[in-house]
């Protein structure tokens, strides 16, 4: 979905705003599926913190110069300081711990199922704002959290334990970043999406500084084009939708990518990277297929 397609200033009518919800959708379950793989084959010349930060940073000061020119007002600094907070959990807590994951060796087809466990940890957070899930989402929550232990017993977990630990931790930081987003002062429309991957490129880069990376050799090919689409649809297009839909669904349906992109991930991981996936992977993609599907039912 382009992003002149969802950047407006003006509310959408109820079909309109269907037809978005249902595009947004699309847009973050089939782009980000595959941009684990991209992810993959961007740190095999850039270092996962440091080339996240490069993503971000151009990213969001294309979508900040863009709102900008439409007309959209400077952040204040309350809204910036919110903005590094949400975008520190988010790119950092999140992204740049499933980055380094796959860094280490875990597959991106792994990678992306490890992370099915976003809408449960999101719906716990939410419950803590008064939003706790309905009957049919904590039956869907359930199934999906039995595929992800299944998948821990996967074969590149077991000879990766620290590996399964930030597959872990990563989808809980996001989460919690995701829920919070709604509840703290942040700009308006998409400069809040803006600022936030401004922010969060910072905190890449600082995180990336003292963990001691450094681009050495110059990257391949393979990396530059996999930063380039990881900037443009997986950024641009792709975040822009999740923050749509985190204004205008419920959280738990919102962070249901995750029981998809691994479909997409597993597909593109043993097409194109060529990866290997043991029976555990097989038993827990249904069982994660089955529990966005009870999930994206019980949304009125």
């Amino acid at each position: 979905m382009p992003p002149s397609a969802i950047i407006t200033n003006s509310p959408p009518s109820t079909a309109n705003r269907r037809l978005l919800i249902v595009l947004a959708q699309l847009a973050v379950y089939t782009i980000w599926g595959s941009t684990y793989l991209a992810l993959r084959y961007m740190v095999e010349g850039f270092p996962p913190f440091l080339g996240n930060a490069i993503r971000m940073l151009i990213a969001g000061a294309i979508l900040y110069t863009w709102m900008r020119f439409r007309g959209a007002p400077a952040p204040t600094v309350r809204q910036w300081r919110n903005g590094f907070l949400i975008g520190s959990l988010l790119f950092v807590g999140g992204l740049g711990l499933v980055t380094t994951a796959e860094g280490m060796g875990v597959g991106s087809g792994l990678a992306a199922t490890a992370v099915g466990m976003t809408p449960v940890w999101a719906a716990v957070v939410s419950g803590f704002f008064d939003r706790w899930p309905t009957r049919m989402e904590w039956v869907g929550l359930v199934i999906g959290i039995v595929g992800v232990v299944i998948l821990s017993r996967e074969g590149d977990f077991d000879a990766l334990p620290l590996g399964l630990f930030l597959l872990i931790l990563a989808p809980l930081l996001w989460a919690i970043a995701s829920v919070w987003s709604n509840h703290v002062e942040l700009p308006a429309g998409f400069m809040s999406t803006a600022v936030q991957m401004l922010c969060g490129g910072l905190a890449l880069s600082l995180a990336g500084v003292i963990a001691g990376e450094s681009i050495g050799a110059v990257p391949g090919a393979r990396s530059w084009w996999a930063l380039v689409y990881l900037i443009g649809p997986g950024s641009l297009i792709a975040f822009s939708a999740y923050a749509y839909l985190l204004r205008t669904v419920r959280p738990v349906l919102a962070t249901s990518y995750a029981y998809v992109n691994p479909v997409v991930a597993v597909g593109l991981g043993v097409t194109l990277g060529k990866e290997t996936l043991t029976g555990e992977t097989w038993i827990a993609l249904p069982l994660i297929l089955g529990a966005v599907a009870l999930i994206a039912r019980s949304r009125t």
